[in-house]
């Protein structure tokens, strides 16, 4: 990704609003068309899609994941620039590479309940206060209103304030238009609201996460090899068709892009994907046992 002065300064303008308060809004980060022209994409599948089922999925609510096969600019949404920019400051501390843990769009219906407060990193049991895991990004088609369900934020209580038993803020509901983006911390307190107009709110959230992780969509399921031909190289790593060093997802010790190719060998030879402290460490190794070592050792 070329970064431009000015695509530079929004990123870390939003990773620092992202980092202090466990959220923030990008304002007209898409034009409206685009999202209008997504919706009429996905209509039939908000029509068909049953209604969840469960206390956390809501009997309310419709979900469907799968949305780079359902509508061709939903990619628009997943690589945007400034999104992936402020991902990868807040995720590279913890990891060698982001990755897409989900694409869903939800559909909360009149009369829905406030949905439970929760951190979307407990899906992992991994220690909390000081990793973050994932930022999710809500992408409003309707327009996100306090009345129609528009996701609740508790401001600063993310991170090490993730420990606390109560927060320590009350919940802003965050109105939004189509166009524009809600970027949360895996770590921040959240939910959606209730729904108490007549119409549907509709919307989509796209989450990233620390590439060692296992994922909440199950992405090579989601996109098989056949299906991610189709992408571009950036976008089939970011749904898995690239390793993350050292070595973790490959496929017979290669990685998994090898299958996006048109001819696969029947037998490959594994191939290190290492970092580059892991190579010196190998390289000092090496040269401290010299040359003679292994004949010694045998």
């Amino acid at each position: 990704m070329i970064k431009t002065v000015a695509l530079e300064q929004a990123i870390a303008q939003y990773a620092a609003a992202l980092q202090s308060q466990g959220y923030c809004v990008i304002k007209n980060a898409v034009a409206a068309g685009l999202i209008h022209q997504l919706e009429r994409d996905l209509e039939e599948d908000f029509r068909e899609t049953p209604f969840s089922q469960g206390g956390f999925y809501g009997s309310t609510t419709k979900r469907f994941g799968r949305l780079l096969i359902r509508s061709s600019l939903a990619k628009s949404l997943v690589q945007h620039l400034t999104v992936l920019g402020v991902v990868e400051k807040l995720l590279l501390p913890w990891c060698d590479r982001i990755q897409l843990n989900t694409t869903q769009a939800i559909e909360i219906h009149p009369g829905a309940p406030a949905q439970m407060p929760h951190r979307d990193q407990d899906m992992w049991r991994g220690p909390v206060g000081e990793v973050e895991y994932l930022v999710n990004v809500m992408w409003p088609i309707t327009t996100f209103t306090k009345e129609n369900g528009a996701t609740r934020v508790w401001p600063s209580s993310h991170g090490a304030r993730a420990l606390d038993q109560d927060p320590a803020s009350k919940p802003v509901a965050v109105e939004m238009k189509p166009g524009s983006a809600l970027l949360f911390l895996g770590s921040a307190l959240h939910g959606a609201g209730p729904n108490l107009t007549d119409e549907v709110r509709r919307g989509i959230v796209i989450g990233y996460s620390l590439g060692w992780l296992k994922p909440y969509e199950n992405q090579w399921l989601a996109y098989p090899p056949e299906v991610a031909k189709t992408f571009s190289p950036e976008l089939a790593a970011l749904v898995g068709y690239r390793q993350h060093r050292p070595n973790l997802g490959n496929f017979e010790g290669q990685c998994p892009s090898v299958l996006l190719g048109s001819h696969v060998r029947k037998r490959l030879g594994a191939i290190d994907a290492l970092r580059p402290d892991q190579e010196r460490l190998i390289e000092a190794y090496n040269r401290e046992r010299g040359p003679d070592a292994a004949a010694e050792e045998l």
